[in-house]
Parts: C-alpha cells; structure tokens; sequence
C-alpha cells in the first residue's frame, strides 16, 4: 500500500505515513453513493420526453411533479440521514440508501401507472437525500487534513459520472426519433413503451455494487469516539496513517468532544448563536448552489435545447455534451480545492455563472439559437462543476462542529433539496410567465448575491483539521 510523507502542523497531517491507498479506496467507496445520486438525479431529463408521452402529461403542473417530486423524497432523505447517522453511525446509512437505490430504480422503470411512477421516484430521492447527506460527511470524517477538500470532491467526481453516465444511456438506448414526431407518435413507439423504463433500470447494476462495497468500509472514527469505541477508531485511524497519526488524531478529537462534554453539548445547541451563525452560513451555500439555476440545464435540458432549435435527437447527443464537460471541470475542482482554497473558486463560480447567465439571456432575447447558445451552456456548467457544484459540498461537510455535525449536515442538505425542489418545479411557471431571457437573468442576479455574500461571509478552510475549523468558527 502507498505511503507519503506529510508536514508537521496538524495531528491529521504530522504523521510519518498515511496510507494514500487505502484513504481513497474507503473513500471511493463511499463515493458511490454520489455517483447513484448523480444518474437518478439526471435520467429523468433524458427520458422525459418519453415518459410524458406515455403517461399523457399535458399540463405544466403535471411535467413540473413528475420532474420534482423525486425531491420530496430527497428532503425526507437528508432530514431522517443526518439524525439516524449520529445515533446508529454513517455505514448503515450507506448500506440503507445502496438498497432503496437498487429497488426503486426497477420498480420506477417499470412503473405502469402515474401514482406508481410517482410512489418510486419519491423513494429513490430518499435514497438521494441519505446519500448526499452521509457520503460526505463520511469523507470528510476519515480525511486526513492535507486531503480532505480532494476526497470530498470525489464524491462530487463521482456524482457527474453519474450525471454523464445517465446521459449516455439515454442517448444509447433511446432510439432515433424523426424530426417532427408527434406526441403520439412517440408514446406508441419503443422509446414511449420501453425505452424509458431501461434509462431507469439501467442503475441497479452499480447500486449492487456499492451495496457491497459499503459492507466492507470501516465506521467514521469521529463518529466511533464519540460512541466509546475507542479502539476501533484507533484500529480505522492506524490504517489511514500509522500509530502516531493515529494516537495524534485520537488526542485532538477527544479533546474536541470533551470540551462539549464540559459545556453538556445536545442538539439544542444547533439554536446557540454561535452555531445558528455557521448554520446560516451551510444553508445559504446549499441555496445558492441550487438557485445559481444550473440544475435546470439538467432537469429541463430539452425545453433549453428544443427552445434554441434542436430536434429530440439532437438535444440527447447536446445532453451528452453537457455531462462530458461538466466532468472535466469537475476534474479540474479536483485539482484545485486544495491548492488555491475553497474560497476563490467559490468566488470564480459565482461571477462565470452569473456572467454565463447573462449571455443565455441575451442569446433568447435576440433570438441567437443553435450553437452559440449551446456555448453560453457549457460555460455556465464549466463555471458551476469547478466551483460551486463540489465546494459547496466540502464547506458543508466541514464548517461544522463534530458533536452536531449530522444534525447540522442534514439541516443543510435539507435546505438544498427544498430549494432544489421550488427551483425545479418553478421553472416551467417561471418560463411561461417571463420568458426565457428573464428567467436566466434573474438566476445570474441571484449568481451575484452570492458573490458578495461568500466574499463576506465564507471563511477558508483549506488545510486545517475539523477540530481547527471548529475553534476557528465557534470562537
């Protein structure tokens, strides 16, 4: 197994060794959870012009359910996750949410009514909600310091595999639909009887996997001290490092947890306001990534791409497009979180959206279809995957205290899916009330806002263990 040698400021970066391989296989693992996410989260686009043909959705309020119910389901999710992983631990969770992944994935493919089709897609999000709520947060609680922002975003890696490789099936299993089609047309053809059911179905061969890799990674070290097993986090922390990180990251995160124990630390502090302070913090960069408006590029890419001039065939290949260049970016995060901090890309994320934005707008108002508007999309994504797409799941994993640090997460996370919910289920109404140069326009306002609000408010965590961010935050 490799080894590197690290520096000398904290006790998750003083040791002599960690064990680079062993880090990023636990923390793969754990990944995958993201990558279930990012396909569940994304087949729906591809597969909605089908779906709705079937099942004969012929109302806005109607396309914009069946497009986010999923997110009542991931709000359930992320609120039960985070108070039943600090009482039962994070490796549960993940075993929990590989199996509602495996079930509901077939059962809403093969969906043959609209309740049912809704009743699956509802549980799938849960198993969203738990994933995107524990992955993270397990990440980050068995990171050494010096890797932490780079792990975290894997598991943001991982999510836009998910996201492209949703977007790769539905382009190879739908078939070619001739331009012009009609809706009936499409509702009696293979792609409108079948096609969509394999998009949905197509997850449960990974979500075996990760159901199986979740049975062999360790429980999170914090979360094991916490709960008295001592030696088992000391056993989990000598095969991330050696014995000296391991007797140094026991010590520091003793000493965290009993300066709690002396203050008699419960839940109810998430109302102190020290806590509420860095709570706020979470909530506002769980929003601002949902209402930087990104995601309806993906929810609603063939209303973005019909509307600019392109048949089903070729909003899908589009489609496509959008997922490889929102994983390369993502790659680039990677590279970066912890080289030039959480805080400039954050920043760069929210002036290129904003300023991408603004050309969408400009491009709809003056009627600029086709490719240049294809570009202005892929600059947003671009921006949104190196910034605040990972990021905001890094700060949100780190920036709170370790005895709330599940309750605070899934407050957090909660918070992102209701925003995510009303932006998607809102953006159809939006678009017809205001047109589409409007609607982006008013995302890029919001791109803005958050500008000034991380330029004030976020602070840098780069390089500093849990325990350093939280006497930094709580002071």
């Amino acid at each position: 197994m490799k080894s590197v040698q690290t520096g000398s400021t904290a006790a998750s970066a003083t040791a002599t060794h960690l064990h680079s391989g062993y880090v990023w296989l636990i923390s793969a693992a754990a990944a995958l959870g993201g990558l279930l996410f990012g396909y569940d989260w994304v087949v729906i686009g591809g597969a909605k012009p089908f779906y709705e043909t079937y099942f004969r959705l012929n109302t806005q309020e109607l396309i914009g359910w069946a497009n986010s119910c999923a997110l009542i389901g991931c709000l359930i999710g992320s609120i039960v996750s985070g108070f039943v992983s600090d009482r039962f631990g994070r490796k549960k969770l993940l075993i929990a949410s590989a199996l509602l992944f495996a079930i509901s994935s077939v059962l809403t493919g093969w969906a043959w009514s609209f309740n049912s089709f809704i009743t699956w897609r509802i549980i799938g999000g849960v198993a969203i909600g738990i994933a995107s709520n524990v992955s993270p947060t397990y990440i980050a609680e068995i990171s050494p310091a010096l890797w932490r922002g780079r792990l975290v975003s894997l598991n943001q890696v991982t999510i836009v595999v998910g996201i492209l490789g949703a977007q790769v099936v539905n382009w190879l299993i739908a078939q070619q639909v001739p331009l012009g089609a009609t809706a009936e047309q499409i509702r009696v053809s293979w792609n409108g009887q079948f096609g969509w059911r394999w998009m949905f179905t197509a997850v449960t061969v990974p979500s075996l996997i990760f159901l199986f890799s979740s049975l062999f990674v360790p429980e999170s070290p914090r979360w094991l001290v916490k709960n008295k097993r001592r030696g088992e986090a000391r056993g989990t922390l000598v095969k991330i490092g050696d014995e000296r990180y391991a007797d140094e990251a026991l010590t520091e995160i003793e000493a965290a947890l009993t300066a709690e124990s002396v203050h008699n630390v419960q839940h109810n502090e998430l109302l102190s306001p020290a806590v509420l302070r860095i709570l706020g913090i979470g909530v506002f960069l769980a929003v601002l990534q949902q209402w930087s408006g990104i995601n309806v590029i993906f929810n609603y890419a063939e209303e973005v791409y019909r509307t600019a001039g392109y048949g089903i065939s070729g909003v899908m290949f589009n489609i496509v497009i959008t997922g490889a260049i929102n994983l390369i970016f993502t790659l680039v995060a990677l590279g970066f979180v912890d080289r030039i901090g959480r805080r400039p890309l954050m920043l760069f994320g929210c002036a290129g959206i904003g300023i991408s934005h603004l050309l969408i707008g400009f491009a709809y108002r003056t009627h600029l279809g086709g490719l240049p508007l294809l570009i202005f999309t892929l600059a947003a994504i671009g921006c949104y995957a190196m910034s605040l797409a990972p990021v905001t799941w890094v700060l949100i994993s780190e920036i709170f205290p370790n005895r709330i640090r599940g309750a605070a997460v899934s407050i957090a996370v909660s918070a992102l899916w209701i925003a995510s919910f009303i932006l998607t289920f809102t953006f159809p109404l939006i678009l017809a009330a205001i047109g589409s140069a409007a609607t982006f326009w008013l995302y890029a306002a919001i791109c803005f806002i958050g500008f000034i609000f991380i330029w004030l408010r976020v602070p840098e965590t780069k390089g500093r263990t849990l325990e350093q961010i939280e006497q930094q935050l709580t002071r």
